[in-house]
């Protein structure tokens, strides 16, 4: 925070181009790299604007001005991401979890994918209804673009089987105002004419993300975050993790007649696990005691209301078996 390496200065008070910067942006790259096993030939940013600054930032970039654009709806961050690229081009909602009141993902067979379409486009984890995708969707040579904000880094995937990657750094990565984008290199070099200098993928690639001075003290703590990563065995040791927390919270929540979760299972989030009370008059002293007991920010979205636990990799197991004791305790005195 004070000193770095006895230079007497900050990270914060470097400058970004200096010797000492660059070799943090690059091991901190580095990294990243190794536990996602990302292949040569994409390019990894570290811009700024978090992810929704990222809706526009794909369509300015992918979407042809005379070109129509694949999306997913499976909730809030999805259809904002569709709100956003549809003011730049034409965008097919090629499927929509509204059918299903948002309890599941529909099937790729239910799919009206377009023929010439610039790429599809889906979010791999919704935070606020706790849906999430437990496959990578099929699109052929068609470029599959997935926000996966809030699940990066949280179980093994195949880099290779997309064209973009972009994530808010501030759930399992780093601070917020981060987002990392990880872009294959035949995709570079397509942002319209219109593209703001500072928005398009190229200019961020061929300047080592630092076309401005980047966010430079963030950038070193999603650092730290991934030599952390590193030191726990990698990705593969963060999903054996986060698959037993997950588990533990869902089985205690199914076992009882008290607490429910109307996720379809194999759409049910690693990463937020929303649950109802059978009494929601109870949600209020429900949540008094949760924070007594430092078990905190369990209030659910005030879009769907509820509970919803959010057990990204920083949470440890502990802290859910917690969780999970306070809820036995509490169906006991009031269920």
């Amino acid at each position: 925070m004070l000193d770095w390496n006895g230079m007497g200065v900050s990270v914060m008070e470097m400058s970004h181009r200096s010797d000492e910067y660059v070799a943090i942006a690059e091991k901190a790259e580095q990294d990243l790299r190794d536990l996602l096993a990302i292949p040569s030939d994409y390019k990894v940013l570290f811009l700024q604007g978090g992810a929704s600054q990222q809706f526009a930032e794909v369509a300015l970039n992918l979407l042809p001005e005379d070109g129509v654009a694949d999306y997913i709806d499976t909730g809030i961050w999805s259809k904002k991401s569709i709100e956003e690229a549809s003011r730049y081009g034409r965008v097919n909602v090629a499927a929509s979890a509204k059918g299903y009141d948002y309890f599941a993902i529909p099937g790729q067979n239910e799919w009206q994918l377009s023929k010439d379409a610039a790429y599809v486009h889906y979010a791999s984890n919704e935070t606020i209804g706790g849906l999430q995708f437990d496959w990578i969707p099929s699109v052929g040579d068609t470029p599959l673009v997935v926000d996966m904000s809030s699940d990066i880094l949280s179980r093994e995937i195949d880099v290779s089987k997309f064209g973009l990657i972009y994530a808010g750094a501030q759930k399992n990565i780093g601070p917020s105002g981060l987002v990392v984008s990880i872009v294959r290199e035949d995709l570079l070099g397509r942002a319209r004419s219109s593209c703001p200098t500072m928005l398009n993928y190229k200019v961020a690639a061929d300047n080592g993300s630092m076309y401005n001075t980047p966010a430079t003290y963030s950038w070193y703590l999603s650092g730290l975050v991934f030599e952390w990563l590193k030191e726990q065995g990698g990705v593969a040791a963060m999903e054996q993790r986060n698959k037993a927390k997950k588990d533990l919270l869902y089985k205690a929540i199914d076992a009882s007649d008290f607490y429910s979760n109307p996720i379809a299972i194999n759409a049910r989030s690693w990463m937020n696990v929303p649950f109802r009370l059978a009494d929601e008059k109870l949600d209020k002293v429900f949540l008094a005691g949760a924070d007594a007991r430092g078990l905190l920010n369990l209030k659910g979205h005030r879009s769907v209301g509820g509970m919803r636990a959010s057990i990204y990799n920083a949470t440890g197991l502990d802290a859910v078996e917690a969780l999970v004791a306070y809820m036995a305790e509490f169906e006991k005195e009031h269920g």
